[in-house]
């Protein structure tokens, strides 16, 4: 396995990740605490439209120096991260891991930790203090950026909050 930074074409193959899962429970958030509730999805890939929304955003990205990373098997793409190179937040401390995925066959082998370490790792260098993330509000996503040791967001970003309201908006302190 191979990851590496993605070119520019290759950032429309960020589509082709296996995005499939059953969700039996979601998470919302409601007065300042994560409540975890039944909720059935079968997720069997991207929700129709979401590349062409998202696609110019992740370009958009990219051109202003944002970080795309992906992991390759085989010259397959099975996983990526994305991180943003402006700064959010009331102190401009914040970079903002837009988008994070594994393919279904990989997951659970430490592919997802090894990205997020990827994201911390360039936001440190960048200058961040903290990730900012909006998470799809699935348990097992959530619990991944949980045991990572991400937050709640003290700081909900608006912008991002009317992009995503159902998302769960999560920070992580990036280590000095």
């Amino acid at each position: 396995m191979e990851i590496r930074e993605l070119e520019r074409a290759e950032i429309q193959d960020l589509w082709s990740i296996d995005r499939a899962e059953v969700i039996e429970r979601i998470y919302t958030h409601r007065d300042g605490e994560l409540v975890l509730q039944d909720q059935h999805h079968d997720v069997r890939g991207w929700p129709p439209g979401e590349p062409d929304q998202y696609g110019p955003l992740l370009l958009d990205c990219f051109d202003r120096d944002g970080t795309c990373c992906g992991a390759f098997d085989g010259g397959r793409l099975i996983g990526a991260m994305v991180l943003e190179s402006r700064f959010i937040g009331r102190a401009k401390d914040r970079l903002q891991l837009k988008f994070l995925h594994v393919s279904r066959r990989y997951r659970g082998a430490g592919l997802g930790r090894r990205l997020f370490e990827l994201a911390v790792s360039r936001a440190r260098e960048r200058g961040a203090r903290r990730l900012y993330i909006s998470a799809t509000p699935s348990e097992n996503t959530v619990n991944f950026y949980l045991r990572r040791g991400c937050r709640l967001a003290d700081d909900v970003d608006a912008d991002l909050f009317a992009l995503e309201p159902e998302d769960i908006h999560l920070e992580f302190e990036i280590p000095i």
